[in-house]
């Protein structure tokens, strides 16, 4: 009862917000999901293209806290997003052995590779809705759209992943715990 009636008091008390696709609440979600999925074992090129679009989100909310700081300098926002991609080391310090393979022209990790991928994914989405609200007006076409975009983006590049496997083994036999 008391419960009902505190959420009844900060429902009165709500203010109006813009809507933002990479909420905090969604953010963390996105990150708790990650484990939870690889956990149910699905494949690790899938898991790495939203581990890629996460650590986008942690460098927009870095470059929104710098932003709050008034932090600037040079390079900053370009800097901060290489470095939260890069962030993904820590994964292989803990978790994975590092294997490389020959993915196309490069010689990379398939869960790096994918990593990558998710993380332009995320950028690109985010700026061809961008360009599609500016030929309408600077109006989206329906609700949420901001959000629907780079989420089926990335939706497409892990079923992409799941049916045509960057290699042969890329799944839960690369833990080292």
């Amino acid at each position: 009862m008391l419960l009902s009636i505190a959420l009844l008091m900060v429902l009165f008390t709500a203010k109006a917000a813009m809507a933002n696709p990479a909420c905090a609440v969604c953010t963390v979600a996105v990150g708790a999901s990650l484990e939870i999925a690889r956990s149910l074992g699905v494949d690790d090129s899938v898991v790495g293209v939203w581990a890629g679009a996460f650590l986008v989100l942690l460098g927009y909310w870095t470059i929104k806290w710098f932003d709050k700081k008034n932090w600037n300098f040079k390079w900053r926002n370009p800097i901060i997003l290489i470095t939260s991609v890069a962030m993904i080391g820590f994964m292989y310090i803990s978790q994975m052995q590092y294997h490389a393979e020959v993915i196309g022209i490069l010689y990379l990790d398939p869960f790096l590779f994918s990593v990558l991928v998710g993380a332009l994914v995320l950028i690109f989405s985010s700026d061809f809705y961008q360009w599609m609200k500016a030929r309408n007006g600077g109006h989206a076409h329906f609700p949420f759209e901001k959000v629907v975009v780079p989420v089926a983006a990335l939706l497409i590049a892990s079923i992409y992943f799941n049916y045509f496997p960057i290699c042969e083994h890329t799944g839960g036999d690369l833990y080292t715990f």
